[in-house]
């Protein structure tokens, strides 16, 4: 292992197997182009089928390839409007330093992150300074790997309230079919992963997690089997018997139909299922 994972990416190949794939209760539409200078464009439009609301976003973002920079603007159907600046690689080999702002003209809210990250061999390291009405806060993490094994620290320090708001901690194994996570969130939050690359066809993962002072483990089991080249399935079940199912069809090059389905395993037959619908066009 060479570079070890962020701290939000731990695990990331078991959460991946249950989210990705569905789209419950959405009707959702997705254009990504990129022109020849490099110039990218992402459109995300949504419709919620229980409440009937729409949400949209759009963004743009330029590579400067040899000076390691990224401009990214965004803006939404909240009029919330955003900007980012990446400066990587330049400094020194492994930084990486983004400066982040968002406006809403509506209501007048600011907002500003200074992130930087740091990544070496066996070492990840990330400290974000974020600064809003309610004050400043500085996000910490860190993450040591050694010939598969990771650990981890994450924190949030308030400095209104001049005191640490959240401790985490993670330890686990990483190769490239099998992968273990576990963390404890604030001394109260346990969870736990397993990802199982069974194949080259077939994807497994299994999730739990518990409170203290609460008896009740939820519990999940997930699997994506890649029927071709450009079709794939997803199923999964959790404790309260909520079973989901996905299809993924590319249907020519560049676009890709997404077809979902929750169901209530307990009360089949008392309808309140979610079907979701997405489509994705790339140029």
């Amino acid at each position: 292992m060479a570079v070890p994972p962020t701290y939000v990416d731990l695990g990331k190949s078991a959460r991946d197997i249950f989210t990705k794939g569905y789209g419950f209760g959405l009707i959702k539409l997705d254009l990504k182009t990129k022109s020849e200078n490099g110039l990218e464009f992402t459109s995300t439009g949504s419709a919620n089928t229980e409440t009937s609301k729409v949400a949209g976003s759009l963004e743009t973002k330029y590579k400067w390839a040899e000076h390691g920079l990224t401009f990214t603007e965004k803006w939404n159907t909240d009029n919330t409007l955003g900007t980012e600046i990446t400066l990587e690689d330049q400094l020194a080999k492994g930084l990486k330093l983004t400066f982040d702002s968002s406006f809403s003209p509506n209501t007048g809210k600011k907002s500003g992150k200074i992130k930087t990250g740091y990544k070496c061999d066996h070492i990840n390291l990330g400290c974000d300074v974020h600064y809003d009405i309610n004050g400043t806060a500085i996000h910490g993490a860190a993450v040591v790997g050694f010939e598969g094994w990771l650990a981890g620290y994450q924190m949030t320090f308030e400095a209104g309230r001049n005191r640490i708001t959240q401790s985490n901690f993670a330890v686990g194994y990483k190769t490239d079919e099998f992968q273990l996570h576990t963390n404890v969130n604030d001394g109260t939050e346990f969870g736990g992963s397993i990802y199982q690359k069974v194949n080259d066809k077939l994807e497994t993962a299994v999730n739990l997690a518990w409170t203290a002072g609460n008896s009740n483990t939820r519990f999940g089991i997930a699997a994506k089997y890649q029927i071709d080249d450009e079709a794939s399935f997803s199923a999964k079940v959790n404790n309260s018997s909520l079973v989901g199912l996905g299809y993924t069809q590319t249907l020519k090059p560049g676009i890709k139909l997404t077809l979902s389905a929750l169901l209530d395993g307990k009360n089949i037959n008392g309808g309140g299922h979610k079907l979701g619908l997405g489509l994705e066009f790339q140029a």
